[in-house]
């Protein structure tokens, strides 16, 4: 039965099937009611969701992330540390998220912060989603650039007809190939295309791995050490956008067939190796290859061949089957803030569900392409986002579980909820440190000017 409470914006059900959903609205309860179905994803298929919503843009920055930092060992020190986080992060989220079986990262803050921070939360989301994006956009428009310079240089470079150009190459393979995979209400949809992505990734792992193997020009150097102890800080960005797949896990779990810590368990932990396996090879033996010669986006870094060209083109066919995740986020977002702003009453929330979520489908698609013709180089955009990154990795997994702790104690403290509480602190006070400072660092090494990569796919 449905008890009507305060706030006439959402109801408690004291018992749905079963389980005390806790304080939802009218709309999460109809999509808990259609999550975790028998059409959901198994817990496998879902590896690919959370792989694919993680390894993206990152992974061609990570190499000279390592060089940043000091070095292969120092890099792969900093990644072990933070990995231990976040993890620990995705189980919070997944933990807050069965309280009250929200459905995406906001509702998640909302039901265990309030109001307040859900707003704020579903703000940071949207423009963090967005910028993401962006990114990928101009990885396509990189791709493609390479692909033509490679298979028809001659005519791209003099006589280049309007369809090869940058703006038309991004604007009409975007059209077709991420437009249509926009528009469905469940994130469960994308699994399929996801695994396509995730098999153009293991080739990047197996191109980077055989280059490095084989013979090749040793590089002039290799950096060992950081110059000073603030460099440690320069992969954190990096590895912070590189493993953010936070904000997509909440609607990816609330799909699965099974909804529980120990199938979810199992999907972060296949995940998460897959995705450690692939950044830690590709940035080791990337930046080994070259030294200090690397490229922000380490396919730029290789001589023109055939198997580069393929693994250009993988990346542009992984990057069209990412963006439409991180789109489904930030629309979940913004629809968030506007019927917030609205004041939409439920009835008329699920009424105009499928006209607004189509109308800001179409809105951001059109709105990320533009900024993407105009931001020619994705480092700059990556330590941006990567320092925004933090705050889904730290910031408010460590606000849910204090105020996850504070309700579980009740008033009563023991030993083991001290403890807790303590861990969840030190969450919040790490992610507002590293937020702080790698956001400065990107600021100020933006202010000294943008240095372009030299592609070796030039005309």
């Amino acid at each position: 039965m449905i008890k009507s409470v305060q706030n006439p914006d959402y109801i408690r059900s004291d018992e749905y099937e079963g389980e005390d959903v806790g304080l939802l609205s009218e709309q999460q309860i109809t999509h808990y009611k259609t999550a975790g179905t028998a059409n959901g994803s198994t817990w496998y298929a879902s590896v690919f969701l959370v792989v694919n919503a993680a390894l993206g843009a990152g992974l061609l920055n990570f190499p000279d992330a390592y060089h940043k930092a000091g070095g292969v060992m120092v890099a792969v020190i900093i990644q072990a540390v933070f990995l231990v986080f976040i993890v620990v992060a995705l189980m919070i989220l997944a933990y807050c998220s069965d309280l009250n079986k929200t459905t995406n990262y906001q509702d998640v803050v909302l039901s265990v912060c309030g109001k307040n921070a859900q707003r704020f939360c579903a703000f940071t989301i949207m423009v963090y989603c967005f910028g993401t994006c962006i990114t990928f956009l101009i990885i396509i428009g990189d791709q493609w650039e390479e692909v033509f310079l490679f298979t028809m240089k001659d005519t791209y470079c003099h006589q280049s007809p309007w369809y090869m150009n940058r703006i038309s190459t991004i604007c009409i393979s975007s059209l077709f190939l991420i437009l249509p995979l926009c528009f469905p209400r469940r994130i469960d949809f994308l699994k399929y295309p996801s695994a396509l992505g995730v098999v153009g990734i293991l080739y990047v792992v197996v191109l980077v791995t055989y280059k490095y193997a084989t013979p090749h020009t040793t590089p002039h150097h290799i950096t060992t050490q950081p110059k000073q102890w603030m460099d440690l800080f320069l992969v954190v960005p990096t590895i912070c956008f590189a493993y953010q797949c936070h904000v997509s896990v909440i609607p990816i779990y609330s799909c699965m067939n099974k909804r529980g810590m120990g199938e979810f368990g199992k999907t972060i932990g296949c995940a998460m190796a897959l995705c450690v396996l692939t950044y830690t090879v590709v940035a080791a033996f990337g930046y080994l290859t070259f030294g200090d010669a690397i490229t922000s986006d380490i396919l730029l870094s290789y001589d023109p061949a055939p198997e580069v060209l393929v693994a250009v083109i993988l990346i542009a066919v992984k990057t069209y089957t990412t963006y439409p995740i991180l789109l489904f986020c930030g629309r979940a977002a913004l629809d968030c803030l506007w019927v917030d702003v609205r004041r939409m009453s439920p009835e008329r929330v699920e009424e105009t569900e499928r006209p607004r979520r189509i109308l800001v489908t179409i809105i951001w698609f059109v709105a990320t392409l533009a900024m993407a013709i105009f931001i020619p180089n994705i480092g700059v955009v990556i330590q941006i986002l990567g320092a925004f990154a933090a705050i889904f990795i730290f910031v408010f997994p460590g606000m849910c579980m204090i105020n996850a702790v504070q309700m579980k104690a009740n008033g009563v403290w023991d030993r083991k909820l001290e403890a807790m509480m303590i861990f969840a602190c030190s969450f919040v006070v790490l992610g507002t440190f590293i937020f702080g400072l790698t956001l400065t660092q990107s600021i100020l090494s933006d202010s000294g000017g943008v240095k372009a990569d030299k592609s070796k796919y030039t005309c």
